[in-house]
């Protein structure tokens, strides 16, 4: 059976959730052969064979923590001359996108981006994204060489699946351009408690509606009563109320939660680029005439100051 390269993201060992995910889409297509790098690359082994991996291949060079991008990508190339597989799987990420891209060039493959589902095709997998702003909905496949395909977060079910999971050690020569650049140093990110934007199962945004980075406190205690994470429009973060590492849209993050609810939201183009593949869109807006409630499958029309404390209220209650 044809074998499928996935490219394990993980930190310190623990495996990130969009792996488990490109898991399950690689045994659609194949045989997943996970390749796993930097440090505890070696201790990820044991989940990613319990999610079907039938070959983990580990390299902890410290290249792949000193240097961007590069040293990942003479790795996969690497894995793919071992492996000769028929696709490699990575996750959407800002920097799974350019480890795709250059991958691709190097072994002369064509490259298909922010896919949300992969299945096999007679002529080799086939990938469905949605485009122009989720406008349209594609299926393509790479007619060159080996599929080099990046899917995003939350668009595959977790299932966990025993595989043989035998651990091999990756040789790695890495290129004169591994160390182009080069980190200098690291800041770690503070911690609000939340799930990563672009994995959670639900997503709570706030808009221009909020009038004010002092209000998002409605905005995040509703989030914390779903254990969700909290997303903000273009307009709101270009006020300075809330981070740039929250903003959904096209020039933000791109999520698809199983749940996604916009408080305040217009629904300007920009914004629904980066969410509209959600799964179930909430909308609560004072203006019946919003452009997000062509969008949404349930929609408020009262003010949000209102609405989404009872809403955090209710939720408590029945949690309780």
């Amino acid at each position: 059976m044809a074998e499928v390269v996935v490219f394990v993201d993980h930190v310190d060992g623990a495996v990130r959730k969009p792996t488990l995910e490109l898991l399950t889409l690689a045994r659609r297509i194949g045989e997943p052969v996970a390749v796993a790098l930097g440090a505890g690359a070696g201790e990820t082994a044991g989940v990613l064979a319990g999610h079907g991996a039938v070959r983990v291949l580990t390299s902890e060079a410290s290249q792949y923590a000193e240097y961007l991008v590069v040293p990942k990508v003479d790795a996969l190339q690497a894995a793919c001359a071992v492996v000769s597989p028929v696709a490699v799987l990575v996750p959407s990420s800002a920097e799974g996108k350019e480890i795709a891209a250059r991958l691709a060039l190097r072994i002369g493959s064509g490259v298909i981006t922010d896919a949300i589902d992969v299945e096999a095709g007679e002529l080799g997998p086939v990938a469905t994204q949605s485009a122009f702003a989720a406008s349209f909905t594609t299926r393509s496949r790479v007619s060159r060489g080996v599929a080099v395909i990046t899917v995003k977060p939350n668009s595959a079910p977790v299932e966990p699946v025993a595989g043989a999971g035998v651990v091999e050690e990756l040789e790695v020569s890495f290129s004169a351009l591994a160390t182009g650049t080069k980190v200098l140093s690291r800041t770690p990110r503070e911690s609000t408690g939340r799930p990563e934007l672009t994995e959670a199962a639900i997503v709570v945004s706030g808009g221009r509606g909020v009038n004010g980075a002092e209000n998002f406190r409605v905005i995040e205690a509703l989030a914390d009563s779903l254990g969700a994470a909290v997303g903000a429009s273009r307009a709101a973060v270009d006020a300075g109320w809330y981070p740039h590492s929250s903003q959904v849209g096209q020039t933000g993050k791109s999520v698809s939660p199983q749940l996604y609810i916009a408080s305040g939201i217009s629904g300007a183009i920009q914004h629904r680029a980066g969410m509209q593949t959600s799964k179930t869109i909430v909308a609560i807006n004072k203006d019946a005439e919003a452009p997000i409630f062509d969008l949404v499958d349930y929609g408020v029309v009262g003010d949000l100051f209102n609405v989404v404390p009872q809403l955090t209220d209710e939720v408590t209650s029945r949690k309780g």
